[in-house]
């Protein structure tokens, strides 16, 4: 079992379909499950530093040995310089509304041209493992912003990003679709080509095994 940083449901549910889409024999479960994720201040500036906070704080009141794994990510954009970046989920305020974060960036982008749209969703997962060892496994997505939302499926900015290579949104692609190519699908991937190579590795205690 690995305990989730995040109350956010859709997170959860995108990681468990990656693990069982990968077969890996693993449950993912929410921080809600364990009474709530406690209050992190996601203040480091840098996804690194706000997923190592979300981890321990979750490690605290996890079971003794339990892997916790964190998630920050966000999406980068060029005609912001990178931003929101890492105060993606904040960058309406400090309430985290993904709708109005969605709207601020539509408004912040109206008026830029297609050939200065470009962007990037980014990923890092941070994973502690029972005894206490941290690893880092990341992904991104390039592509592209929309002039205006597209689709009802996904969340937070999924309906304003086109990915490279593609005309649809992230959330008009389908779960299947962008759970190939998505920022956290690939830093996923990383993670899940870990676990496989701990779990044959001879000497090394098989993750999940306490």
């Amino acid at each position: 079992m690995v305990f989730l940083a995040s109350g956010n449901a859709h997170k959860v549910a995108e990681l468990q379909a990656l693990a069982e889409r990968d077969g890996l024999a693993l449950e993912i479960r929410s921080a809600k499950v364990l009474g709530g994720m406690p209050a992190v201040a996601e203040d480091t500036g840098t996804f690194a530093g706000n997923a190592r906070k979300k981890a321990i704080a979750l490690r605290v009141i996890a079971p003794p040995g339990s892997f916790v794994l964190a998630d920050d990510s966000g999406v980068c954009v060029d005609f912001l310089d990178g931003g929101p970046g890492v105060e993606s989920a904040y960058f309406a305020g400090p309430q985290g509304d993904a709708a109005a974060n969605l709207r601020k960036l539509v408004e912040v982008m109206r008026g830029v041209p297609a050939g200065r749209r470009g962007a990037r969703f980014y990923c890092l997962l941070l994973l502690i493992d029972g005894a206490g060892e941290e690893r880092v496994f990341e992904g991104e997505c390039a592509g592209t912003l929309l002039d205006e939302p597209r689709g009802g499926a996904g969340f937070g900015y999924d309906p304003l990003f086109v990915p490279e290579g593609f005309t649809a949104s992230y959330a008009e692609l389908g779960e299947e679709v962008k759970g190939r190519l998505s920022h956290r699908a690939r830093a996923w991937a990383a993670l899940a080509a870990w676990w496989r190579d701990a779990k044959r590795a001879p000497c090394d205690r098989a993750p999940g095994s306490g």
